[in-house]
C-alpha cells in the first residue's frame, strides 16, 4: 500500500522485517519444542533462540542465487548461529513456517484495526447520542418519505459496525492457525505432537486436515469479512455525502484552517474524506474476490496464491485500518446542521407527515382506500408555497374529521420520535 494511505503502526505489521520475525518466533518454538521432545540436542535450540537473527539485507544476497525467500531466511539465521545452525528448520517445509507465522502477523494486524474500530464506535455513539431528537426528513428512492431523526440515522450505522466487528472476530479467529504437519500434511518430517507443542506455545490451533498449506477458505472468509467492513464505511460515506450536497447542506465535513476544497472555485468545501472511504471500499472487495479464486490449489497446493496474497492481506489490512481511522475523524469533526433540516422538512410542504394523516383518519372512522385517496389529491395538488398543513385545515372533505390542535400535531414530528430513543437504546 502507498505510504499516503498507510497509518504507521499497521504498515509496521505488515513490514518485510515484522514477517521475518515472526518466522524467527516460529523457528524457535518448534526447536524449543523439539529439544522437550530430544529430537535436537537441547544446545541447538538454546542456540537457534540465542544467536538465532536475521538480516534483510543478507536474505536478499542469498535469495538472489537460491529463488526461494524461505531458503535464504533460513539460511541467513543458520549462518548467525553457527555448528548448531543446522537444526534451523529441522523437519519443516517452507509453508509450515509461512503459514503459522502468517497466522501470527494476521493475529496482530487484527489488534491494531480493533483499535481503529474503538476509536469509531466511540465516534458514532457519541454522535449518535448528542442528535437522538434531532430531526430530520428520511429519504426512500432519494425523495422525502417520512421526519426521522439524526441520532436514530447514526445509530443503525452502530449497529451495523457491531455486526462487522463481530464477523471480523469471528474470521480472525479461525485464522489463528499453527501448521507443521510438512510437504503434503502427512507429518512425514516430524511427529503431530510437535505441532501440538508450538501450537499451545504461540495461542494457536492446529489445522484438522492440511495440505502442504492452511486451506485457503480461511484466508477467504478474512478478506470477503473485511470487504464487508468496507462495504458498512461505505454505505455511512454514501449517506454523508448525499447529505452534504448543496441542496441539502444537513451536514458538512470539517474544514481546517488553510484547507483549500478547489484550485478554481475557492467557495469549495467537497466532501473529500466520504469520497476517499467510498474508493478504498472499492479496493477492499477487489481483494476479496482475489482471496476467493485463492481457495481452489492444485492438488496439495501450488504457489498461485503467493503473489496474490503477499499484495492483498497487508493490502487489505493497511487500507481498512486507514479507512476506519479516517471516518472516525470525519465523525468527529462533522458538523450537523439542524436548523437546515427543519428547513428541508419544511421544503417538503409538510407531504413528510402524510402517513399520519392517513393513519388518523383510519382511526377516526374512515376506511383506508377513501382515506388514502383524499390525503394524496390534497399532497399531489399542492402548488409552489402552499402548506398541506394548510389544506387539510381548508379541506371540506377532511376538516370535519379533526379538530384544529390534532392537525398541529401531526405536523409536529412528536409521532415520529416517540419511539427514537427506545430502539437507540438497544445499541447504545
Amino acid at each position: 500500500m502507498i505510504e499516503r494511505y498507510t497509518r504507521p503502526k499497521m504498515g509496521d505489521i505488515w513490514s518485510v522485517e515484522n514477517r521475518f520475525s515472526k518466522m524467527l518466533e516460529v523457528e524457535v518454538a518448534v526447536a524449543n519444542a523439539q529439544a522437550d521432545m530430544k529430537i535436537i540436542p537441547r544446545m541447538a535450540a538454546k542456540a537457534i533462540a540465542s544467536k538465532g537473527h536475521f538480516s534483510v539485507k543478507r536474505i536478499n544476497e542469498i535469495e538472489k542465487e537460491t529463488k526461494h525467500d524461505v531458503i535464504a531466511f533460513v539460511s541467513s539465521v543458520a549462518e548467525k548461529i553457527g555448528e548448531w545452525g543446522r537444526f534451523v528448520h529441522f523437519g519443516m517445509t517452507s509453508s509450515d513456517v509461512l503459514d503459522t507465522a502468517f497466522s501470527l502477523q494476521v493475529k496482530e494486524a487484527g489488534t491494531e484495526l480493533n483499535l481503529s474500530l474503538d476509536f469509531l464506535e466511540k465516534s458514532l455513539k457519541s454522535l449518535a447520542k448528542k442528535h437522538a431528537d434531532s430531526l430530520c426528513v428520511g429519504r426512500t428512492h432519494g425523495m422525502f418519505a417520512e421526519p426521522t431523526t439524526f441520532g436514530l440515522k447514526m445509530s443503525g450505522f452502530v449497529s451495523e459496525l457491531a455486526r462487522n466487528r463481530a464477523r471480523i472476530n469471528r474470521a480472525l479467529e479461525q485464522m489463528q492457525i499453527c501448521k507443521l504437519s510438512g510437504a503434503v500434511g502427512t507429518y512425514s518430517g516430524q511427529a503431530p505432537e510437535v505441532e501440538l507443542r508450538v501450537a499451545k506455545k504461540l495461542k494457536l490451533k492446529i489445522e484438522l486436515v492440511a495440505t502442504q498449506v492452511i486451506p485457503r477458505d480461511r484466508h477467504a472468509e478474512l478478506l470477503n469479512a473485511v470487504a464487508l467492513l468496507g462495504t458498512h464505511l461505505e454505505r455511512l460515506s454514501l449517506e454523508l455525502r448525499h447529505l452534504q450536497r448543496s441542496e441539502v447542506a444537513e451536514v458538512t465535513e470539517g474544514f481546517s484552517r488553510g484547507q483549500k476544497g478547489s484550485s478554481a472555485m475557492p467557495h469549495k468545501k467537497n466532501p473529500i474524506s466520504a469520497e476517499n472511504i467510498t474508493g478504498a471500499a472499492r479496493l477492499l472487495r477487489a481483494y476479496a474476490q482475489a482471496a476467493m479464486e485463492d481457495v481452489a490449489l492444485w492438488h496439495e497446493r501450488d504457489i498461485s496464491h503467493s503473489s496474490v496474497e503477499r499484495i492483498i492481506f497487508p493490502d487489505a489490512f493497511i487500507l481498512v485500518d486507514y479507512a476506519v481511522h479516517r471516518m472516525a475523524v470525519l465523525i468527529d469533526g462533522l458538523e450537523v446542521h439542524k436548523k437546515q433540516m427543519l428547513e428541508n422538512i419544511r421544503a417538503s410542504q409538510g407531504q413528510v407527515f402524510s402517513s399520519q394523516i392517513l393513519l388518523a383518519l383510519v382511526e377516526k372512522g374512515l376506511d383506508r382506500e377513501t382515506a388514502y385517496y383524499h390525503v394524496q389529491r390534497l399532497c399531489h395538488s399542492l402548488g409552489k408555497g402552499d402548506q398541506l398543513q394548510e389544506r387539510l385545515s381548508q379541506d371540506l372533505e377532511l376538516k370535519k374529521f379533526f379538530k384544529p390542535k390534532e392537525i398541529s400535531q401531526i405536523f409536529q414530528g412528536d409521532r415520529n420520535k416517540k419511539h427514537v430513543k427506545t430502539i437507540m437504546k438497544r445499541v447504545l
